[in-house]
């Protein structure tokens, strides 16, 4: 399900359903899900919450509607896409995984409201992995860095600039049936133990996950704006 029309790649492939979503409005949500849920014999076992839009530029650049589009999509979506698809997911005891981002290990300039709706969608994947659970369902979020898709045309910071863009869309696609096929075990549905919730996607995001959990705040916010910025930092 896609804002945009153009979904004629699923279209015809045994087993998909296709049709248009605005992740922004809640009827949507609702009509999307009902009409997946009536071909796929009245049950939902997976959600994957996939909707996101960016701005890269200075925060003091952008119009105000350009921040309320983000959050809109990226914190909005999410969120409608949880609260609706809860009802199939204790059906089912399914799973909801939620796309984050490396934007979301340490505040992102160039891209600050961006890093802001990540951070965001971090903190309901890790509440809802709480809230959840009782009920059997999982929840994680896959945490991409910079891939090659839509997404990012026209977008040109110094992150893109000195880390590059090195995933593709499959590279991403491949991350989350990954992080799905975690919840199963010989065809049955469990939860991983220990519990993993995020699932950093490509070697760059999994060393700078892995660091930020690791180096004390100054260090992980020092490396953070060599990365991201050309702006004086310092200690």
């Amino acid at each position: 399900y896609d804002i945009s029309d153009d979904v004629s790649w699923a279209e015809g492939r045994k087993g998909a359903v296709t049709g248009h979503l605005d992740v922004r409005d809640p009827d949507e949500w609702r009509e999307a899900l009902r009409s997946f849920a009536e071909v796929a014999g009245g049950r939902i076992d997976v959600i994957v919450n996939n909707a996101g839009v960016l701005y890269g530029g200075a925060f003091e650049d952008a119009d105000t509607d350009v921040d309320e589009r983000i959050i809109d999509v990226n914190v909005k979506g999410v969120t409608y896409g949880a609260k609706l698809g809860l009802p199939y997911l204790k059906e089912s005891r399914g799973q909801l995984i939620n796309l984050a981002s490396a934007a979301a290990i340490y505040g992102t300039p160039d891209m600050a409201t961006y890093s802001a709706s990540k951070f965001a969608v971090r903190g309901l994947t890790e509440a809802l992995d709480y809230e959840w659970r009782p009920h059997g369902i999982r929840v994680a979020a896959v945490w991409p860095l910079f891939a090659d898709t839509g997404m990012l045309d026209g977008v040109a910071t110094t992150g893109t600039s000195r880390m590059g863009i090195r995933l593709t869309a499959d590279d991403v696609a491949t991350a989350v049936v990954d992080c799905i096929d975690a919840g199963y075990k010989d065809g049955e549905r469990h939860t991983p133990k220990p519990a993993k919730i995020h699932y950093p996607v490509g070697l760059q995001a999994k060393l700078l996950f892995a660091g930020s959990h690791m180096s004390p705040p100054f260090l992980t916010r020092f490396v953070n704006g060599k990365l991201t910025t050309k702006r004086k930092i310092g200690f």
